[in-house]
């Protein structure tokens, strides 16, 4: 399974985890990037969402497409951080989340803004690249991280608040995923230098993929769905 094929099995599985969902629900995709997850989430349920993400340039994108696929008014993108949710308390009914909260040096705060705008009952579901014990600098240097969160932290940063219903490790699918994106980045490097990409960028990224591929080899990286629910 390839690309945009393993991208919407991952979103219909957080999907199928969400016992609830459907057109009454609110939705918060945090870090939504370009939006395709709530696009296929609103196509599928008829709920309503929010798009929260910090690039403008995504989310001119983001609108645009939802638009295209007539959900514009269904679909809001906000320009924010997950750092400081611009949404009232208990306003949303699930919180989302794929690959993105990892960027974030702040996790603990993201996760209490997170249980700040749900609502007592609503859930998170979340993808992230995480660390499993021990992590090589390598791992962290491509998105210029300090470090990883992992299984552990989730389950204990919240211990005494949110209840931890899943955490369903899928490493091996992360791996491949890595090892794809740098087996396509190799095939490409000509066309890419050519197209005003230094060598410098693109050896940078071809290493920090190498050594995501590793780190999960021998055991170093986790990436799991999560789901997580606070309590009524």
């Amino acid at each position: 399974m390839r690309g945009r094929e393993a991208r919407a099995a991952t979103v219909d599985r957080m999907m199928a985890m969400l016992p609830d969902l459907g057109p009454d629900s609110r939705v918060l995709d945090i870090g939504a990037g370009y939006g395709g997850s709530m696009r296929r989430v609103v196509g599928r349920t008829g709920c309503t969402a929010t798009c929260l993400n910090i690039s403008e340039m995504q989310n001119d994108t983001n609108r645009a497409r939802n638009r295209q696929a007539k959900l514009g008014s269904r679909i809001s993108v906000v320009h924010g951080v997950f750092e400081n949710i611009p949404d009232p308390d208990s306003s949303h009914d699930v919180v989302w989340s794929q690959d993105a909260i990892l960027h974030s040096n702040q996790r603990d705060k993201v996760l209490a803004e997170v249980w700040r705008v749900l609502k007592p009952g609503g859930y998170l579901v979340f993808t992230d690249p995480m660390q499993a014990d021990d992590v090589l600098q390598p791992v962290y240097d491509r998105p210029h991280l300090k470090s990883l969160g992992s299984m552990r932290f989730y389950r204990e940063a919240q211990a005494l608040r949110f209840e931890v219903l899943a955490q369903e490790d899928m490493t091996g699918h992360l791996r491949t995923h890595y090892d794809r994106v740098r087996e396509e980045l190799t095939a490409s490097y000509d066309r890419l230098r050519e197209n005003g990409a230094s060598a410098a960028y693109l050896d940078r990224m071809t290493v920090g993929l190498e050594n995501r591929v590793k780190a999960a080899d021998v055991g170093h990286l986790a990436w799991a769905i999560q789901l997580f629910r606070k309590p009524k």
